[in-house]
């Protein structure tokens, strides 16, 4: 009983419920009151051309006529005399005022308190002197009225019940599309996947399970990802541990010669920063995954930043007969994390040093923008289709396309890239350079 009551359904009834019983009350009190009122009216009205009736006829003398006339037998007539004296079996219900009216020879209509009771009273002045008074207590109106607001108060009861079966049918109406949501969205939150989702009910009802089906496809393809993902994590974390764990076997054994220790160790170095370098990225992607990653933005000079990384990457690009230059025709003033800035574009440098040729360039140019400082890390190398510019920033995409073809890192450096930009404030797009290669544009806010 409980739980039904916490429901949406029980709800929605009560409230309909406590809704109808109110304007149940509410009409009844209004309408009953309006019935006794019209009942007052009417007996006035009644009374009104009685009175005028009886004394336009001119017989009215004593009581004995008015009984001859079948008035009178109920009491509420009553005549005044000239000299004020009333006589009748309804001379109770008659206030010394309305005598003086009479006798002043003005007619009296209206409802007054006599004897602490309401009364309706209609009076005419006589010809022949003194007047003619009928006289109705309000309450016998009223008790003649008890039919019509007996029969008024069925009719609200029935219209009460009528209300609260309409209540609880538009309860359940709302309610079972809802539950059949909250059963898809258990079901898709204990992994089930490709859960049909009714929505049928309300349009709201139907834009929240549209939303479930959104949601339903939108798992469906994040989870795809994240498998394939992980797929190509286990590839790249195994290809390094099976070299090494070849040779240091090997080593264990004894069976390396003594000449090729050297040789066996530069592998066992380079497999070993291969797999250090793809962890980091692994932790790296997950830094910038979390809700407190730190942004410490301060202005500065980006086209500083491009001459030092110039100088920085030197080490790399001479030997690997690159040719790595900054194109920067004066200040570029920013507002942002210069760490992370740099971060970034060493990135981005990073893929460009391992795509391009011998002999070809790799520029880090800058210039302002309409309403940014835009950075672009350019490079000669074999360059982007359409389709990679497309997915060049999704986990893996272009490490997957030219595995085997052409120098590729962890797949992950892109996919950093694009989410430092993002959480920096900037945006980070891909297209063709004029050197002939890749293009990687970052704007970023101005000072």
């Amino acid at each position: 009983m409980r739980r039904w009551l916490r429901s949406l359904h029980a709800r929605v009834t009560l409230v309909m419920a406590a809704v109808a019983a109110v304007a149940t009350l509410v009409a009844g009190l209004v309408g009953a009151q309006l019935i006794r009122s019209a009942a007052v009216d009417q007996a006035r009205a009644g009374l009104a051309r009685e009175a005028t009736a009886l004394s336009a006829s001119g017989s009215v003398t004593d009581l004995t006529s008015l009984r001859e006339l079948a008035f009178g037998e109920a009491g509420r007539i009553a005549l005044v005399a000239p000299d004020g004296t009333v006589t009748g079996a309804g001379r109770r219900l008659v206030s010394a005022g309305a005598v003086k009216k009479v006798l002043a020879g003005q007619p009296v209509s209206q409802t007054e308190i006599v004897l602490g009771i309401p009364v309706v009273v209609e009076a005419r002045p006589l010809a022949a002197g003194g007047g003619l008074v009928l006289a109705e207590p309000v309450s016998a109106v009223a008790q003649a009225a008890g039919p019509l607001v007996a029969r008024l108060l069925w009719a609200l009861l029935i219209g009460f019940a009528a209300a609260v079966l309409g209540g609880a049918v538009v309860a359940r109406w709302v309610a079972r599309p809802l539950v059949r949501l909250a059963g898809a969205a258990r079901r898709l939150a204990a992994g089930e996947r490709g859960v049909a989702v009714d929505g049928a009910g309300p349009a709201e009802v139907a834009d929240v399970s549209h939303a479930l089906a959104g949601l339903d496809a939108s798992l469906t393809a994040s989870e795809s990802r994240q498998r394939e993902f992980l797929l190509s994590v286990s590839h790249e974390v195994r290809t390094p541990l099976t070299a090494l764990q070849g040779y240091a076997e090997a080593l264990a054994d004894g069976v390396i010669p003594a000449e090729d220790v050297t040789r066996v160790g530069r592998t066992l170095s380079s497999e070993t920063e291969r797999l250090d370098h793809f962890v980091r990225d692994l932790l790296e992607l997950a830094r910038l995954e979390a809700d407190d990653f730190r942004i410490d933005s301060a202005p500065f000079d980006a086209a500083d930043l491009l001459h030092a990384m110039v100088d920085a990457w030197r080490g790399v690009w001479e030997p690997a007969g690159v040719a790595m230059r900054a194109e920067v025709p004066g200040p570029l003033p920013v507002v942002t994390d210069a760490r992370r800035l740099r971060q970034l574009l060493d990135g981005l440098v990073e893929n460009a040093l391992r795509a391009v040729p011998r002999g070809a360039p790799v520029v880090l140019s800058g210039r302002r923008g309409d309403d940014a400082i835009v950075l672009e890390v350019r490079d000669g190398g074999p360059g982007l289709t359409d389709d990679d510019l497309d997915h060049a920033f999704e986990r893996g995409a272009l490490q997957r396309r030219y595995a085997g073809e052409r120098k590729v890192g962890t797949g992950l450096g892109l996919s950093i890239a694009a989410r430092l930009a993002g959480r920096l404030g900037a945006a980070l797009s891909a297209g063709r350079a004029p050197e002939g290669g890749a293009l990687f544009s970052l704007r970023v806010p101005p000072a």
